[in-house]
């Protein structure tokens, strides 16, 4: 399970970031008094256009970065207070997160599952799982940099999921990834939620949010605008699709500005 209670985050900007913004406010509130719990065999998405906050908000949930107001629980445990238990529980990818290019795919899959106190059987084991799924077998032992960035980017899929954690939080997971891998990476995500692992994206794409996520938080400018299952979301919009129904609350949320 996973509650993120009035989680608020405010980042202080340098000058040349306020010229960039354009704003001469120092403060930038990138998640304001957001709120949302998931549970265990589903898929929940953050959905919402690039600078929603989705990113910050999952960085907070991987104890990456701290919150400035509000808690967060991961399987009851807080993530300022028991960050080492949280990130034991949990598998994160983000762009943001990159491996180190000087070394192979297969050092840094046994580097990061004993990191997580995996054994060398226990390791072996992943990966005969993951590798062969992903189609990295062949690319194991090139290095980092001379993979293609699609081929980064399931090498990373591979090593954020080596220790077969509870929970899976994965922000944008198809970025930078062919239609077909795409396919192959939401389908193994929806095998991990029949299992009963609780998935955690987000996603700017519609149609993958639609086709992937049991429920559906959309988040506009730092805060949660609407949250519900697909067909809740469509009929409070009145909408046909979930894009309309994005715009739709994309437009409520703006009216007044």
């Amino acid at each position: 399970m996973i509650r993120v209670e009035n989680l608020t985050k405010k980042f202080k900007l340098n000058k040349k970031q306020m010229l960039e913004m354009k704003t001469k406010d120092p403060i930038k509130v990138a998640v304001n008094h957001l709120s949302f719990q998931a549970k265990p065999g589903e898929i929940y998405g953050l959905l919402g256009p690039n600078g929603a906050g989705k990113t910050t908000t999952l960085r907070c949930l991987a104890t990456l970065i701290k919150p400035t107001e509000g808690e967060i629980y991961v399987n009851d445990y807080e993530v300022q207070k028991n960050p080492e238990e949280v990130r034991s529980s949990i598998g994160f990818l983000t762009n943001e997160i990159k491996m180190d290019e000087q070394f192979d795919v297969d050092y840094m899959f046994r580097f990061f599952g004993r990191l997580h106190k995996l054994s060398e059987e226990q390791i072996e084991v992943r990966k005969r799982e993951l590798f062969p799924y992903f189609g990295i077998d062949e690319f194991s032992r090139k290095k980092i940099k001379e993979l293609s960035t699609g081929m980064k980017q399931k090498a990373a899929i591979a090593v954020s999921l080596v220790h077969d954690p509870d929970i899976i939080i994965f922000d944008e997971p198809t970025n930078g990834l062919d239609i077909i891998t795409a396919r192959n990476v939401t389908d193994y995500l929806k095998g991990l939620k029949e299992k009963g692992k609780l998935i955690i994206i987000s996603t700017h794409i519609m149609s993958e949010a639609e086709k992937l996520c049991d429920r559906i938080g959309i988040v506009i400018d730092g805060q949660k605008v609407a949250e519900g299952t697909l067909e809740e979301l469509l009929r409070a919009t009145g909408s046909k699709d979930l894009e309309d129904a994005f715009f739709e609350l994309y437009k409520d949320a703006r009216k007044g500005e």
